[in-house]
């Protein structure tokens, strides 16, 4: 060998996916696509009102029908609990938990009252329409602004008020030179996933092993909630990820139905199979977002931000699931956002209506909050005749400020802004889209009547949640690396990057690494896929593992090859002088052979090339970003068509910029859809009117132009090995506030568009309301 071999840098490369052969081949494993042998079908039998009390249930039409094994009730599984919170009990909410089955009231339209187990989905389904339900109805509460009610004896439907904040709120709105005060929602919409939720419950009487297939998100944390609620210990649940058709906060978590295919699996010793339809997904499946927000800013002469005074509405529906308090809590902890802000005081009301009860969904707390938030500041740029990018410029936490804490929580974690420029990233993005050419060529539109605008907004991010994860590394004797974790993959490339990040590390090609995700029966811990945290956490641990290997693989290669390890080095799974100097080599695959337990050559090492890797963090990291709209009204309908949409984000690190930048378009396209279109809305008496794709409205093609991005690795993160950052909902999180900002423009009337999403019936009551008469 004359020349060293060149190892090939798989971090930073755009390559090629993992995860796609099988999808693109029709080969994927979704769960429809799963089956055992006699298993039986369920269907639930739902609540057609939005809050009443259970008179009578009526089955035995149902359980005579050809094909039908059983039918249940509340009563039949009267000793399973009501389905758990994540990390486990939390007193002051318990109460509010959703039973697996409705137990004496219903509380939303939707709310399941009877389970059906048939020999086929259609008998199932047909049985499940033959259950006669009586219920006396009561009113329901719709509004989470009106006085709370009693949701059960001694437990009203205010569930929780959260508070966050500090420094001297009062005393600042005393000697502000101005307030300016504005009020805020965002309407009620989800995650619309192309495959509805599924699961699947095998036991395994052999072995004692009870089994969930289709799990998603988060399989170890529904692995020990399972085994809290059905008293099992937790080695006895295995739960396994499948290919997932999207996962947005909503798909993952664990529901009554998921509770009850388990239940029965263990109960009828039989596989029970569980597939929602679209129907069931969107008046069953968590909502998100409904919040009212009265907000007021105390500010001086020249705009600078003395303190924010907020004070909001969440509408949680009717039960509180999996997430507890989470969005609530972490709407008060990030409002303030990238700016300066002394003093601060939220207070949120977290209350029950009979809804469909809500929970995560992409960008949580974020999006409301970057509308809030970016709206106000308009306002204040307004109501002081200060230009809205100098206001910004005025309020924003510099690069020198950094690390920044603020005494506030998100997640459980005290937010500590780890690395950034926030204004730099702005100027960044206006160099690069033309900004002083975009905005005279809009100023000339609008000068011969075209009601055309731009909008632009900024956010901080949060990703990376902690506080630690693990993975394991093995290469077995061909040279093949598997990589085994407690992620979990939802669509977001999770294979393909873990693979990048041990082949780094390693000196192999990422295509010779295999990554084992959301199997619980693999490794004993793992937190999942949420918070924008796989990159930042498992990654970080895998690239730790990856580097344990490496050292482990050339002290052994410095045995075989009699020299030190740091005269070697790995390329192409081959072993190789470090200076090129003619010598033998040795094969990642060979040193494997050499570390077997009957190996001569073992000595005091443990055997197997294998490794284990932790990553620990105190705090989460903090990507940012900006975006940029052009926006033209159609002033006859309401109708708003976006023109041009830029986006700019400071990722830190990307270990796949494609895959970045994937993330980023496919959150613009939801934030649009929550921006204009996605809307659950009810009627008086709480029956959904949103119930199919003719009325729940998503954005298609023809509507969603493709942004424009540029994505930035200026400040990577003190606070991982690797410096990244996530990306998951960079591309979402200020989607809403932009389009907002830019239809004020196009329409000449700033801080009209104070409520998501902007349909054409609002918009059109707006220009009817200034039109002349």
């Amino acid at each position: 060998m004359n020349s060293p071999m060149q190892t090939q840098p798989w971090i930073g490369q755009s390559v090629e996916r993992l995860e796609d052969p099988p999808l693109v081949a029709g080969r994927g494993a979704y769960a429809g696509d799963i089956n055992f042998p006699h298993q039986l079908h369920m269907r639930i039998a739902r609540s057609g009102h939005a809050h009443g009390r259970i008179v009578s249930i009526d089955a035995s039409l149902a359980r005579a029908l050809p094909g039908v094994f059983a039918v249940w009730t509340a009563e039949d599984v009267a000793e399973v609990p009501p389905v758990d919170f994540r990390e486990g009990s939390i007193p002051a909410l318990d109460p509010y938990r959703q039973p697996v089955l409705a137990k004496g009231y219903v509380r939303y339209v939707g709310d399941p009252i009877a389970a059906v187990f048939a020999s086929d989905p259609y008998v199932a389904e047909d049985a499940a329409d033959l259950i006669a339900v009586e219920i006396e109805e009561l009113p329901p509460l719709l509004d989470a602004r009106a006085a709370p009610g009693e949701f059960a004896p001694g437990h009203s439907t205010e569930a929780a008020l959260i508070r966050q904040g500090y420094g001297d709120v009062d005393a600042a709105f005393r000697t502000a030179a101005h307030i300016v005060e504005v009020e805020l929602a965002i309407g009620r919409h989800s995650g619309v996933p192309l495959e509805t939720r599924g699961a699947i419950g095998r036991y395994d009487a052999s072995r004692g092993i009870l089994e969930l297939h289709g799990a998603a998100k988060v399989p170890h944390r529904n692995q020990e909630l399972l085994a809290r609620m059905l008293r099992l210990p937790p080695s006895s649940i295995h739960v396994h990820e499948s290919h997932v058709g999207g996962g947005f906060g909503i798909r993952g978590e664990l529901y009554p139905e998921d509770v009850l295919v388990c239940v029965a699996a263990k109960k009828f010793n039989r596989p029970v199979k569980w597939i929602e339809d679209r129907r069931e997904h969107l008046i069953a499946a968590n909502h998100s977002r409904q919040q009212l927000h009265k907000i007021r800013a105390a500010v001086d002469k020249d705009g600078v931000i003395l303190a924010i005074d907020d004070v909001y509405f969440h509408d949680q529906g009717a039960y509180v699931r999996t997430h507890a308090a989470r969005v609530v809590h972490m709407t008060a902890g990030i409002l303030p956002g990238p700016y300066r802000v002394p003093a601060y005081r939220a207070t949120g009301h977290f209350r029950l209506t009979n809804k469909t009860p809500a929970a995560t969904y992409r960008a949580p707390g974020r999006y409301e909050t970057t509308f809030v938030r970016e709206r106000l500041v308009d306002a204040i740029a307004q109501n002081l005749s200060i230009d809205r990018i100098e206001i910004r410029r005025r309020n924003c936490i510099g690069p020198t400020e950094m690390p920044y804490p603020r005494p506030l929580e998100a997640l459980g974690e005290e937010i500590h802004y780890d690395s950034g420029d926030y204004i730099g990233l702005l100027d960044k993005l206006f160099a690069k889209i033309g900004w002083n050419e975009l905005n005279a060529a809009v100023k000339a539109r609008k000068a011969k009547g075209e009601p055309v605008g731009i909008g632009i907004e900024m956010f901080v991010e949060k990703s990376g949640l902690g506080p630690i994860d693990g993975v394991k590394i093995s290469i077995d004797t061909s040279g093949f690396v598997e990589v085994v974790t407690g992620g979990a993959s939802i669509g977001q490339g999770f294979e393909t990057v873990m693979a990048q990040v041990a082949a780094d590390a390693l000196g192999v090609d990422y295509r010779r690494c295999r990554v084992i995700h959301g199997q619980t029966d693999r490794i004993p811990f793992g937190i999942g896929a949420h918070a924008s945290r796989a990159t930042v956490m498992t990654a970080s641990a895998t690239h730790i593992a990856a580097l344990k290997l490496r050292a482990k693989a050339l002290d052994m290669a410095a045995q075989l090859l009699q020299t030190t390890p740091d005269a070697l080095d790995i390329a192409d799974g081959e072993v190789v002088r470090k200076d090129g100097k003619p010598g033998p080599s040795i094969s990642l695959g060979k040193i494997a052979q050499n570390l077997a337990p009957t190996s001569q050559l073992l000595g005091e090492r443990e055997p197997g090339l294998s490794a284990e890797g932790w990553f620990r963090t105190e705090h989460q990291v903090y990507p940012y970003g900006s975006h940029v709209a052009v926006v033209r009204v159609d002033r006859e309908t309401g109708g708003v068509i976006i023109e041009r949409y830029c986006i700019a984000y400071d990722i830190g690190r990307a270990i796949n910029p494609a895959l970045v930048h994937g993330q980023i378009v496919g959150g613009f396209a939801q934030g649009l859809g929550g921006a204009l279109l996605e809307e659950f809305t009810y009627s008086e008496r709480g029956d959904p009117l949103a119930v199919t794709f003719a009325d729940y409205l998503l954005p298609a093609l023809r509507e969603t132009p493709r942004p424009e991005v540029l994505l930035r690795e200026d400040y990577t993160s003190p606070l991982n090995p690797l410096g990244i950052k996530g990306a998951g909902e960079s591309g979402i999180t200020a989607v809403g506030a932009t389009i907002a900002s830019a239809i004020d423009d196009a329409i000449g009337i700033p801080g009209a568009v104070r409520e998501l999403p902007v349909t054409p019936q609002r918009l059109k009551q707006i220009l009817d309301r200034r039109a002349p008469r």
